[in-house]
């Protein structure tokens, strides 16, 4: 099942995507609530087949939100990718974080004050959705955006991954039993042009490893979002220094989920 977060003016709600239409849930059914309930998904199932074709409506004529609009904690994996040029493998999950307010949906734009930092690239990263008890809800595409300069991403990886946007997420979370994340293609460009091109078979840590690691520290809540790392920039042009710059449109994709765009401002 794919479900996606559809903003309007009752707030943001679960849509069911199918093919190229979604249905709504009702306003009281949030992303969280799915996750955390072993019994919803069915019970999603079940609503949507009886449901007019009225009901539907076409996914092009709607809002995308954050897949997860209200994550609890959004965690983060340093160096998980081998390839051509990657450093040295760490011995454990090496976990950083992003602010849950740094969330932003598919098709959003993205400004943010140069004052501050005009040295922002993009990562393709596989996102996972948590669900209860430490189980996997879902998957979904992640753009971790963060900022390279010294002051922001030496001491202060938080600061520098989490300014307003930081964190796209979506289109939308296609559910853990219609998803295999064993060997899947994630791939980045930044306006058409190729920077990231990797497979999560090269995952030096895998996906269970990772949520072992992290729920021997801390209490994983459902709703709460895994990136679980990026593959080595691409020595071809334009290259590993190309930063993000206004007019520029950054699509990262997921096989066998989707592509999630941000256009820079």
């Amino acid at each position: 099942m794919r479900l996606a977060t559809i903003l309007g003016d009752d707030g943001p709600r679960v849509g069911v995507v199918r093919d190229d239409q979604v249905i709504a849930l009702e306003p009281s059914v949030g992303m969280r609530r799915v996750a955390v309930a072993a019994d919803a998904l069915p019970r999603i199932g079940d609503w949507v087949e009886a449901q007019p074709v009225a009901a539907w409506r076409p996914l092009a004529g709607v809002t995308l939100g954050p897949a997860v609009p209200d994550p609890g904690a959004i965690y983060t994996v340093g160096l998980n990718y081998d390839g051509p040029g990657a450093v040295p493998r760490p011995d454990a999950p090496l976990i950083y974080g992003k602010a849950v307010t740094s969330v932003a949906g598919h098709g959003a734009t993205l400004a943010w004050d140069r004052a501050v930092t005009d040295d922002v690239d993009a990562e393709i990263e596989l996102g996972v959705v948590m669900g209860a008890n430490g189980t996997i809800f879902g998957y979904t595409c992640l753009n971790d955006i963060s900022a390279r300069d010294e002051a922001l991403d030496g001491d202060q990886w938080l600061l520098g991954k989490s300014m307003p946007g930081f964190c796209p997420v979506g289109p939308w979370i296609v559910t853990a039993d219609a998803f295999d994340p064993i060997d899947v293609r994630l791939t980045c460009t930044i306006s058409g042009a190729l920077i990231q091109d990797g497979r999560t078979s090269h995952m030096r840590h895998g996906i269970a490893d990772i949520i072992t690691y992290l729920r021997r520290h801390l209490e994983l809540r459902p709703g709460d979002l895994i990136a679980t790392g990026t593959p080595v920039r691409l020595p071809t042009p334009p290259g590993p220094g190309r930063r993000l710059r206004a007019g520029d449109t950054v699509t990262v994709t997921v096989e066998g989920i989707g592509g999630l765009t941000t256009h820079i401002a």
